[in-house]
């Protein structure tokens, strides 16, 4: 199945590390969090990506041309550097289409302009190329298939977010002030699992979650998974901060290629 990456952001949150590089390309341990995503994907066998460019999409691109694939593999050195033989391989069996869809392009926008790289397809994966999870993913895909929705995706709740929610009564009376993880609010995680119908939905210029989706959301054709497990943005430098902290302990909930376990499931 074909996995669309968004990858066109200028990522002006992170000012300091995507001022170099897009967004996508900036690392968590040693490698681009874009890296992590694919890599996520693959472990559930689907590796044919379209990568969405815009903002300094070159780096995105020559990074995969120049890939180093000793940076995160194990290998032995021999004959002086001219024989290398690799114990594992990241991205051998790896399809890469790279896609310039516009510097100020709308996701909306960017999924429009890649529908010829779906053609024949009934379903494909869509996401932001930001947020991590430990998510049993064919679950998702299982759920689409059987019904007939033309968009699934994760919901998931903030755990990292500064902001606190505040309830009020009537009169502006305060009821509670909640931490946002305790709040019992839902937000729009990504993993996208996408039914070729929407593009008819699709206008220029709109943004894909909200007019779009709102067409769809009107005919009952969009469902959501709640997941109260690991998910984790890429939003802030705190937000780096978390990841970079999670991935040296060498089990990062996100690292499924290397846990090889289960997550917890919300129906």
């Amino acid at each position: 199945m074909k996995v669309v990456l968004f990858c066109g952001g200028a990522g002006m949150r992170l000012r300091g590390y995507s001022e170099d590089v897009p967004k996508p390309m900036v690392t968590i341990g040693s490698r681009p969090v874009l890296w992590h995503v694919m890599k996520y994907y693959a472990h559930f066998g689907h590796k044919d990506f379209i990568i969405c460019l815009g903002y300094k999409g070159n780096v995105i691109k020559n990074y995969f041309l120049e890939y180093e694939e000793s940076v995160s593999n194990d290998f032995v050195f021999s004959q002086g550097g001219r024989r290398l033989e690799f114990m594992q391989r990241d991205i051998d069996d790896w399809s890469i289409t790279f896609v310039d869809t516009g510097l100020r392009s709308t996701i909306g926008d960017r999924l429009r302009l890649i529908e010829p790289y779906v053609q024949g397809e009934d379903l494909f994966l869509a996401n932001y190329s930001d947020g991590l999870t430990d998510f049993p993913l064919s679950q998702m895909i299982d759920d689409c298939s059987r019904c007939n929705s033309y968009v699934s995706f994760l919901s998931v709740q903030p755990r990292s977010s500064s902001l606190d929610t505040v309830e009020l009564g009537e009169d502006n009376s305060v009821r509670a002030i909640r931490c946002m993880k305790d709040s019992n609010i839902w937000v729009n995680g990504g993993y996208f699992v996408l039914r070729k119908d929407v593009f008819r939905y699709l206008r220029p210029g709109e943004e894909f979650v909200y007019e779009p989706m709102q067409r769809m959301i009107a005919e009952g054709k969009v469902r959501s998974r709640r997941y109260q497990g690991f998910w984790q943005c890429m939003d802030t430098f705190k937000d780096k901060q978390i990841l970079d902290e999670l991935e040296a302990t060498g089990a990062a909930p996100w690292c499924v290629w290397k846990n090889g376990c289960m997550a917890r499931v919300t129906a």
